[in-house]
């Protein structure tokens, strides 16, 4: 596991150097002012519409604004900490609503047939629009003096994207029991809830853990358009938003916030990826056939 978990970062790594290098022959090679080229339009590579990869790296030990000493990318930290638990308890959202999704229709086929459409027909809603209606909730919704805050409609949308991946791989993972594994369960009487937890969770681990993951990515993602579409402020979302304004006079400044919800989402993923060691350390590895 730590090995294979070793070679995954090198790869990482490599990847991440190929895709610098890549950057840097474009700028050599590609038209300064852009173009086309077969008809394709061509992207501009002057240093202000395309940076050097290094000047962007330095720029992010550089003050965010004129006259502070602060370094960018503490202020970057920071709006991805308040982004980062937005989606995180979104993640939490996601999860108990696809994984309950899952187990009523992995209950009942009729379910199953009723709500799967929905749920995939769920995921054609354009997430910009659906934002401000949700966040138009806070202010609005009073419950015994609970006010719904700002942040929770961002957790929830975040949670709206997260939660379709996740149920439909528990769904796969709850029904890839085994047959003879099902049918020793009913032999001991066992009833539908007790293997449900006894015998089908356990099988369906292999098949939740990707959708978790990709859940992890995707609560990131609805967190940071809900912040840019609502104008949520302190989070990583609004800081693509302002530091792209500022892109004029200094064309690095918004890669810093990219590459903090880059770190995000890689943040994110690597949770669940821990998780998965927890959960998979004591099965035993499958053998190839």
């Amino acid at each position: 596991m730590v090995v294979r978990a070793a070679r995954r970062t090198v790869l990482f790594l490599v990847a991440l150097l190929l895709a610098g290098c890549a950057w840097e022959l474009y700028k050599v090679v590609g038209p300064e002012q852009g173009g086309t080229w077969l008809g394709l339009p061509m992207a501009k590579t002057s240093d202000r519409a395309m940076p050097h990869t290094w000047d962007m790296v330095k720029r992010l030990n550089e003050p965010e604004r004129r006259g502070d000493d602060r370094a960018i990318w503490l202020s970057v930290a920071e709006y991805g900490w308040y982004s980062g638990r937005m989606a995180f308890f979104g993640l939490v959202l996601g999860t108990a609503g696809g994984v309950a999704m899952a187990v009523l229709m992995a209950r009942f086929k009729f379910a199953e047939r009723g709500l799967l459409p929905w749920i995939v027909m769920s995921q054609t809603v354009p997430l910009i629009a659906l934002a401000p209606q949700l966040v138009s909730w806070s202010g609005k919704i009073d419950i015994a003096g609970w006010e719904w805050p700002r942040w929770l409609s961002v957790s929830v949308l975040a949670g709206f994207l997260a939660f379709f991946p996740i149920s439909i791989g528990t769904l796969r993972g709850l029904t890839s029991a085994p047959a003879a594994a099902l049918e020793l369960m009913q032999s001991y009487a066992a009833g539908w809830w007790r293997t449900l937890f006894k015998l089908r969770f356990p099988s369906a681990v292999p098949a939740m853990i990707p959708g978790l993951k990709l859940g992890a990515t995707l609560a990131v993602v609805g967190v940071i358009v809900s912040e840019i579409s609502t104008g949520v402020s302190g989070g990583i979302g609004r800081a693509v938003i302002s530091y792209s304004q500022a892109a004029t006079g200094d064309p690095t400044k918004p890669y810093a916030a990219v590459a903090g919800a880059a770190t995000l989402g890689l943040l994110m993923y690597g949770a669940i990826v821990l998780l998965d060691v927890v959960l998979m350390r004591n099965r035993p590895l499958e053998e190839n056939s």
